[in-house]
């Protein structure tokens, strides 16, 4: 945190004017023109005019300050703009710097007054990057940890001795269908009566006398026929 003793010569202070709410309005007719005035010491910004800009005007002006020790507060005043005639003041207000110079930024709403009557109120953020944070305190000494009790180790795991299996032995066929059908009857009695001959009719034809019997090939071609 920030004391009285610190110092904060020469330190930079960043200002923004960001936006006006609920400003007195101090127009009959038409839309006021507001603007802001910043002032620090013998320090002071003005914004742009924000034209029409009514009871709730947007700004977002930023300004430096330099600092000095001694001064703490800023001043904000807030005027119409006339185009012929002297501006219109519609209201001022003051923003203490102790919380911006402690943490180095600090978003607030200066409120305003005019004859001690609520004129609206000024947004503003505040940025001083200088800012004495206090140092972070190392966090408390841990306890060392219990160790754990060590965990029984199971036995080794020992496979069961192999058993011994005799071989099978050899593979015999046995037929499991009864043998094939034998024919146990008698075989059948043989015919009684002479087998037929050479010729089916009796008695037999005679030789035709145009055709000669076969007889075996004699060497001579064509054969000559037989001699009766």
């Amino acid at each position: 945190m920030v004391s009285r003793c610190d110092s904060i010569q020469d330190q930079i202070l960043e200002v923004t004017v960001v936006e006006g709410s609920r400003l007195k309005d101090t127009e009959w007719f038409s839309r006021q023109d507001p603007h802001v005035f910043v002032k620090y010491g013998g320090t002071e910004f003005r914004t742009r005019t924000c034209t029409d800009g009514g009871r709730n005007p947007v700004f977002r002006d930023k300004f430096k300050f330099k600092l000095f020790d001694g001064l703490r507060e800023i001043e904000i005043s807030v005027f119409n703009s006339n185009t012929f005639t002297s501006n219109d003041f519609i209201g001022s207000g003051k923003v203490y710097l102790e919380e911006v110079l402690t943490s180095g930024y600090q978003e607030c709403f200066c409120q305003l007054t005019n004859n001690r009557k609520s004129a609206g109120e000024i947004r503003l953020i505040l940025r001083y990057p200088n800012a004495s944070l206090p140092e972070a305190k190392p966090p408390p000494p841990q306890p060392a940890p219990v160790p754990a009790p060590p965990c029984p180790i199971p036995a080794f795991y020992q496979a069961p001795p192999p058993q011994y299996h005799p071989p099978h032995p050899p593979y015999q066929y046995q037929p499991q269908y009864p043998p094939a059908y034998q024919n146990t009857y008698p075989p059948p009695p043989s015919s009684a009566y002479p087998p037929p001959g050479p010729f089916s009719t009796y008695p037999p034809p005679s030789p035709s006398p145009y055709f000669a019997p076969y007889s075996p090939y004699n060497g001579c071609y064509p054969p000559h026929p037989p001699y009766y």
